[in-house]
């Protein structure tokens, strides 16, 4: 194959229209067309009357189609007795392969990529010192192939450019410094109103000696808000909390976050903190917090479990004995200023001073709602201007700047100036318009190898989601990433270590694994008591960490499927039925031996994304570790045949249903592959827990359970028990999901080429197709040399002609 697409390209003029589709009708007639022609199109596939004009993508599909499934066996099927010989399937390969290979190399460099939301709002925070949500603020990207950062699914409308010029200008307004000093940081307390605490103090909550006031439940009325001080001024701050354990033996994880009254706003997340029992203690975190935003202190994980019986017996909640958090104080320090001015102030008005504009009225200085307002002292403004907009193009185009690119913009400075808008001003519309043209909202790559400069943007992006910074783009203009033979491999290395690596791990598992969807699905409440939005945090978490463990200790692709350790905190080895972890903290845990933990397919993230909320399905789940685990796509199921829905009511297992339904002959093949995949999973329910039964509501001819979970005591019944057993690829049989684990940990190839799929599709933003495979079968077999580990792997990814190439 390999010889073959190294021609493919040149040979294409005489391949499109050419005899290659004759010299494929023999094997087809001979062994397609009793199902695919003469009159025949089981599955809507008539191969007889299929088009040779591979430049049409539906065709292009079909004809693809044809070769993978021929060539690797599944058809004709195996029932069939006149099978195709070796000499044959290879004339069929060379005969369709090099017409395929080249006409996609020829379209895979053609569709150009723009910067979806969230690397425009890295790249403009990241320039300009920033910390804007603009994310939320432009519209929401397309998907392709599960990722948004594919260059065909990224359109640009009417509404996407007036939201550019919108943002770009909200950037340009919170870079420039409103004064010309810095002030000092306010400190505010924060606490219960006295109306709140005279309510609930002996009813709910208590007051400690020490005066410290005592909450015993998580969430409920009322909450952690602490309306008493509330932030005045957009900015970082630093927040204090004091409080310890009450009533308890064990820490006590705490959730901090912030919350604002106003429409639509922003609730961030400050992360949990552990108190421990008995003894005062501060901890300290530091968040970016906007006006009128309060601060929410929440005990975790606990609840009043007398509080109903309290009710009937008259008991005071004095007499209760179970653990509360005593709050003794909140404070909230800022706006912290590390820069001053700002970096982006500093990029835009380099070298040029500011001063007061004086009122019309000198008395207004003296009234209380007086703000003073700044302008730009400029000498010689054409000369300024002239800088400050080579200065801003340089970083927006990301490349050496010409007199001739400049042209425009200095016409735009010139207007608005004409205009009577000030120097701020006009420079402001010249910002908006850079920085929401095709020049910085798109990579601008030559088909082909990829100069260093563009090599450093697909780079920077790729791993650090944003623009590069100074030091890779010195090296790239410098040409040191290309003719140094380990200056790409050393870069790498560094940006692997960068604080903004963390976004890789986070985007990368949004994508790959649906994370993104996490809060698509509420789980019930009465089939899941034990879930809530602090378990779904940690599960998140939990996700991005192991992926951070595969990479930084540069693990064997195979603890993708099977592992013998996770990423866990208290609340999560909780969760799993892990013993001994404490604290809220995620870390590495080894799993005792038996544990059906391990690997991303066991974790709750994924277990929660591939469920619905109330039950899972075989077939969701199936599908999905076909495509996210394996790199494998099933064939789209036929028109007009029905889903399979679930018996909610516990009567008839999916599995028996799923019989049904393959027993339909155009299903049959498909379910086949990925059935038994999701039966697998069936050990786990839609929050990640292992089970034995499946959980029902209202058929009273199954038990009930008699749990208590947070005091409350469940209304779920246990339904029938879970078969998770399956056979995959013909013979691959397993009685449980620990068995099906070790199955998949026995094929490092395929893992490794389907994580290293997702990985150029994210660095690429396009998917691979035909023409690719060769070099994608090349990393695979340089990842064996290294035992198929996952750091040597993105190193792999970046050296390979599909990463350096358009």
């Amino acid at each position: 194959m390999k010889r073959l697409l190294a021609f493919a390209c040149a040979l294409l003029p005489s391949l499109q229209g050419s005899n290659w589709k004759e010299g494929t009708t023999s094997f087809l007639e001979l062994h397609c067309y009793d199902c695919h022609g003469d009159g025949a199109q089981k599955g809507g596939l008539a191969m007889d009357e299929l088009s040779d004009e591979l430049d049409d993508p539906a065709v292009f599909v079909k004809w693809e189609r044809i070769y993978d499934r021929a060539l690797n066996g599944e058809m004709p099927p195996k029932k069939i007795k006149d099978r195709p010989q070796a000499d044959e399937l290879k004339k069929l390969r060379l005969q369709l392969e090099p017409a395929l290979a080249a006409t996609h190399a020829k379209s895979k460099g053609t569709v150009l990529r723009r910067l979806n939301r969230r690397e425009y709002e890295n790249a403009m925070n990241d320039l300009f010192g920033t910390n804007l949500k603009l994310e939320a603020m432009l519209p929401e990207d397309g998907r392709s192939h599960e990722f948004d950062v594919v260059g065909e699914a990224l359109g640009v409308s009417m509404t996407h450019l007036q939201r550019y010029v919108e943002v770009a200008g909200m950037v340009f307004d919170a870079a420039v410094a409103k004064t010309t000093e810095v002030r000092e940081p306010e400190l505010i307390e924060a606490t219960f109103p006295e109306s709140v605490l005279k309510q609930v103090v002996g009813e709910r909550w208590v007051r400690a000696k020490d005066g410290a006031i005592v909450r015993f439940s998580e969430g409920g009325y009322p909450s952690g808000l602490l309306k008493e001080g509330r932030i005045r001024k957009p900015g970082l701050y630093r927040i204090r909390v004091t409080g310890y354990a009450y009533q308890s033996k064990d820490p006590l994880p705490v959730y901090l976050s912030a919350f604002s009254y106003a429409p639509g706003s922003e609730k961030p997340v400050l992360g949990f903190a552990s108190f421990p029992p008995g003894k005062p203690t501060t901890i300290e975190k530091m968040g970016w917090l906007e006006p009128n935003q309060m601060l929410v202190v929440e005990p975790y994980g606990i609840r009043d479990a007398d509080s109903y019986s309290r009710k009937k017996t008259g008991e005071s909640i004095h007499d209760y004995e179970g653990p509360g958090f005593a709050f003794l104080s909140a404070t909230m320090e800022g706006p912290i200023v590390k820069e001053f001015p700002s970096r982006g102030h500093k990029l835009i008005f380099s070298g040029l001073d500011r001063r007061e504009i004086e009122p019309r009225n000198p008395k207004d200085k003296e009234k209380s709602w007086y703000k003073p307002k700044f302008e730009i002292i400029s000498e010689d403004e054409s000369a300024d201007a002239a800088k400050a907009i080579k200065r801003l193009a340089a970083y927006a185009f990301r490349r050496t700047v010409t007199d001739e690119d400049l042209v425009p913009y200095l016409a735009l400075f010139k207007k608005e100036r004409e205009k009577k808008e000030s120097f701020e001003i006009s420079l402001r519309t010249v910002f908006t318009a850079l920085f929401s043209s095709p020049h910085f909202l798109y990579l601008r790559e030559k088909p082909g190898r990829l100069d260093d400069l563009a090599l450093a943007n697909r780079l920077s992006l790729f791993l650090n989601r944003t623009m590069p910074e100074r030091e890779l783009l010195s090296l790239a203009f410098q040409s040191k990433l290309t003719k140094d033979s380990n200056g790409l491999r050393k870069e790498t290395e560094r940006l692997f270590k960068h604080d903004r690596f963390d976004r890789f791990l986070t985007d990368f598992t949004e994508s790959w694994l649906d994370l993104r969807d996490m809060d698509f699905t509420e789980p019930d409440k009465k089939l899941f008591p034990e879930f809530d939005r602090g378990l779904q945090r940690f599960m998140v978490e939990e996700t991005v960490e192991f992926l951070r463990q595969l990479i930084d200790s540069n693990l064997p692709v195979t603890n993708v499927v099977k592992s013998e350790f996770a990423m866990l905190n208290e609340r999560l080895a909780s969760h799993y039925g892990v013993p001994g972890v404490k604290g809220v903290g995620i870390r590495k845990v080894k799993l005792p031996a038996g544990t059906p933990r391990g690997g991303f397919l066991s974790q709750g993230s994924v277990l929660k994304v591939t469920a619905n909320g109330t039950n899972t399905s075989p077939v969701m789940r199936g599908v999905w570790v076909m495509e996210r685990i394996l790199g494998k796509t099933p064939t789209p199921p036929p028109p007009n045949v029905p889903g399979v829905e679930p018996d909610v009511r516990g009567a008839e297992s999916l599995r028996d249903l799923l019989v049904k339904h393959r027993s339909m002959e155009s299903c049959q093949g498909c379910h086949a592959k990925f059935d038994p995949l999701g039966f697998a999973l069936e050990s786990f329910n839609p929050i990640g827990g292992y089970r034995e039964h499946y959980r029902s509501l209202g058929n009273h001819e199954h038990p009930k359970v008699n749990l208590m979970v947070k005091g409350r005591a469940v209304q779920y019944r246990q339904g029938p028990k879970v078969d998770a057993s399956g056979t995959f690829e013909g013979d691959l049989k397993f009685a449980g999901f620990t068995e099906f684990q070790s199955h998949l940990a026995r094929q490092p190839q395929t893992l490794t080429r389907a994580l290293a799929k997702k990985l150029l599709t994210f660095a690429t933003g396009r998917e691979l197709g035909f023409s690719d495979r060769t070099e994608l079968e090349r990393i695979v077999k340089e990842s064996a040399r290294t035992g198929y580990r996952v750091r040597d792997l993105i190193h792999l990814v970046i050296s390979s002609k599909i990463f350096q190439s358009k």
